[in-house]
């Protein structure tokens, strides 16, 4: 609640920024002023108007959709638009502090060389536009990332597993039907032992998603398909969430864990965010992965990218997400301060590592800003065998 509050109150605040800087470059009468106004406070709302339309069983109906698509997809993309602003414009407004600042100190004038108000307001406005058309198409740019580990836990015979590991995809109004035809056309060609998904798979309400399940249950896995809940399945309803994970073909892990094909072992939990909101009991990772079949490679699904220091060497690689590695630049350089690591492979002590997937999707703006959305392909090779690929 804390941290919803805070980005909601920082996102009004941005607006009555921007509600300043464009009164700063354009004097406006009263009648002005309050068209603005309203218009900026509707633009606020929107995002979260929408998202709540789409929780309603109502939503199911044709006719409501083009509505709620519309006004979440203006809504999301004037937020992708008002964050660009406001990181190209404080810099600007900076300039011109330091150059008050120092023709006080100096006591001169040196007004001459302040960007002007229409300037301050139309540089990163023009700015904001084009990087925001930019990372609309960067967000369909889909990549794969590659990760190869050897080790020595898998079983006599069994020379590699192959992992397709995809993270945040945020299906609903916004992620749609092209997205999921990209993320698929890459995972059917690397004909993967395991497909894992470490949660947001699903954004806003399910019942006009349900098609995508079937989609998704197509896609095949010769060890099977897992998953775990990310806050926004507890978002969307974890009931409605865990029946259309389970109608897309994966196996749900919520504290416990299973060995696919007797070969690796796979536990999962759920997200902590979900559990506090729904004052879910749940027992430690150390007590889920304990009781793991010993000897075999152990991976941990977990949607944020949080270690258990209890949990280390009970698990070789934890797979995360949630991160989206910022989405958008330079909100990317905050997340480091929140979460390490924040993306990529990481080794841990006493033998655990963690991969934290950048995602696939989008959650809000529909844009990603040197940001690329990816799956990752994980091979497990026995490093007791002497392959040739």
């Amino acid at each position: 609640m804390i941290v919803f509050l805070f980005f909601h109150g920082t996102y009004f605040l941005a607006h009555l920024y921007l509600f300043f800087k464009f009164r700063n470059a354009f004097p406006l009468h009263i009648a002005g002023s309050a068209a603005l106004g309203l218009f900026l406070v509707f633009m606020a709302l929107s995002p979260m108007s929408a998202y709540i339309l789409t929780l309603r069983s109502d939503i199911t109906n044709i006719k409501n959709r083009p509505y709620a698509g519309a006004v979440m997809f203006s809504g999301f993309v004037w937020m992708g638009l008002l964050v660009l602003f406001f990181f190209v414009s404080i810099p600007i407004d900076l300039y011109n502090l330091g150059v008050r600042l120092t023709g006080f100190a100096l006591d001169k004038e040196i007004g001459n060389i302040i960007i002007s108000p229409l300037s301050a307001f139309f540089i990163p406005f023009t700015l904001s536009i084009c990087l925001n058309v930019y990372g609309y198409f960067a967000a369909g740019a889909l990549r794969v990332v590659r990760l190869t580990i050897k080790t020595s836990k898998l079983p006599e015979g069994v020379e590699r597993i192959t992992i397709v590991q995809i993270s945040d995809v945020h299906l609903g109004i916004m992620v749609r039907d092209k997205m999921l035809d990209k993320i698929i056309n890459k995972i059917v060609p690397e004909e993967p032992d395991l497909i894992v998904s470490t949660g947001d798979l699903i954004d806003g309400g399910t019942k006009n998603i349900r098609h995508f399940a079937e989609v998704l249950k197509g896609v095949k896995a010769r060890l099977g398909k897992f998953a775990v809940t990310g806050n926004h399945e507890f978002y969307s309803g974890i009931k409605n969430s865990i029946q259309f994970l389970e109608d897309a073909g994966f196996t749900v892990l919520r504290g416990c864990g299973v060995t696919a094909g007797g070969m690796i072992n796979i536990a999962g939990v759920d997200d902590a965010e979900g559990i506090r909101i729904k004052n879910i009991a749940s027992e430690s990772e150390r007590e889920i992965l304990s009781r793991m079949p010993s000897g075999l490679y152990t991976l941990l699904l977990k949607h944020k990218p949080d270690v258990e220091n209890d949990a280390l060497g009970l698990f070789d690689l934890q797979l995360s997400g949630h991160t989206h590695k910022g989405q958008i630049f330079p909100i990317n350089l905050a997340v480091r301060l929140f979460f390490y690591p924040h993306s990529s492979y990481k080794k841990l002590s006493r033998g655990s590592a963690i991969n934290v997937s950048g995602g696939a999707g989008t959650a809000g703006p529909p844009i990603r800003l040197f940001s690329p959305p990816e799956i990752t392909v994980i091979e497990l090779v026995n490093d007791k065998i002497n392959i040739k690929k």
